[in-house]
């Protein structure tokens, strides 16, 4: 219900209300007569006379809010259809329409994850093998090296005709025509060859439609479409398919840099494994010379002490020397040899006296 049926109503109600009040009036001035009957008449009069100011002011408030509305809905309306017959008129030309195909496949390149210049190029110009010049919109290449064309020109002019016929039998026409447009399309990119233009390059090119609904309109009137593309090695693909193609793209080169950071671990840990077996192979010569000089000690101190101390403790005996001369000490620590940790030598001394350092 608007503001006017609901403010009549009001009005309306106001009206009966104020003739069962004059007639209750008229009842009461009849037993009373006199100027005291006549002033409640008065006083319902003004008060009515008010109410009715009000709801006329409130009337007019309504009516001039619901009129601007109005007047702004009209011209939001007439600028959307301008702003939408602009558009229409814009993707009539070709430039604009493959413009906007190729800004469509920028942003579902760039929703996948793929990186410029690594993952893809865009625009690449090659040479295909009749010697024709070749220039796709987007180039993506696989982890195994391979690479994927990717076509966006795509004509739709017979779909924007089909939306605007108000005619069920014209839109029919025009959706045929637009599957029309779309296969011939599929035959025009069939006769480039781009697999043969970028080797190595997987054995179908991609074509790229800017919107599902292109698709899905041309397949009501050509349901095989899809199987005609097949043939020509010709992959129909919008925006939710080829996002899902990208993914997986995407997918197989962070596997494949996994694996290659995998092979560069190995590399490291071989080398490690090779620096470590040298360095044990220096500290088993190095245990062995060791223990080699100590026994050399302790063989030079048991001499020293059975031949010359002897004959150094005459001088003691003698009153001669100041001093008594120092009897060296032999050495009883052995070295520690290699072994794993989980291998104990057998009698090897515990914890405790490896603290202490009796052992090496």
């Amino acid at each position: 219900m608007d503001a006017a049926s609901l403010l009549i109503g009001l009005l309306v109600g106001a009206l009966l209300a104020t003739a069962v009040t004059l007639g209750v009036v008229a009842l009461v001035s009849r037993r009373r007569p006199g100027e005291e009957g006549l002033e409640p008449v008065h006083e319902s009069l003004d008060h009515l006379h008010r109410l009715l100011a009000g709801m006329e002011r409130a009337r007019a408030t309504a009516h001039g809010e619901l009129r601007e509305q109005m007047g702004t809905v009209g011209q939001t309306s007439s600028l959307l259809r301008q702003e939408t017959a602009a558009l229409v008129t814009a993707l009539r030309t070709p430039h604009v329409r493959g413009r906007w195909g190729e800004v469509q496949l920028r942003r579902v390149v760039e929703v996948a994850g793929l990186l410029e210049h690594c993952d893809f190029v865009e625009q690449p110009s090659a040479t295909n093998d009749a010697g024709a010049g070749v220039r796709p919109d987007l180039v993506v290449t696989l982890a195994d090296g391979r690479q994927v064309v990717v076509d966006a020109k795509v004509p739709f002019t017979g779909y924007i005709e089909a939306v605007q016929a108000e005619d069920v039998a014209v839109r029919a026409e025009r959706v045929t025509a637009h599957a029309r447009q779309l296969r011939a399309h599929v035959d025009a990119l069939a006769a480039r060859r781009y697999p043969t233009a970028f080797r190595p390059a997987a054995p179908f090119t991609v074509l790229f439609v800017p919107s599902d609904g292109f698709l899905i309109t041309a397949l009501e009137a050509e349901p095989g479409l899809l199987e005609y593309g097949f043939a020509r090695d010709i992959v129909l693909a919008t925006p939710s398919t080829l996002l899902a193609l990208l993914r997986t793209v995407a997918y197989s080169w962070r596997q494949e840099r996994l694996a290659r950071d995998a092979d560069q671990v190995l590399e490291v840990g071989r080398r490690l494994h090779a620096r470590l077996t040298t360095l044990s192979g220096h500290l088993t010569r190095l245990g062995s010379a060791l223990s080699s000089a100590t026994a050399r000690y302790n063989e030079t101190v048991g001499s020293y002490e059975s031949s010359v101390l002897v004959a150094a403790r005459r001088f003691d005996d003698l009153g001669v020397a100041e001093s008594p001369v120092p009897v060296p000490a032999q050495l009883e620590a052995t070295v520690r040899p290699l072994r794993p940790a989980d291998q104990p030598a057998v009698g090897s001394a515990g914890p405790a006296e490896e603290r202490d350092g009796t052992h090496g």
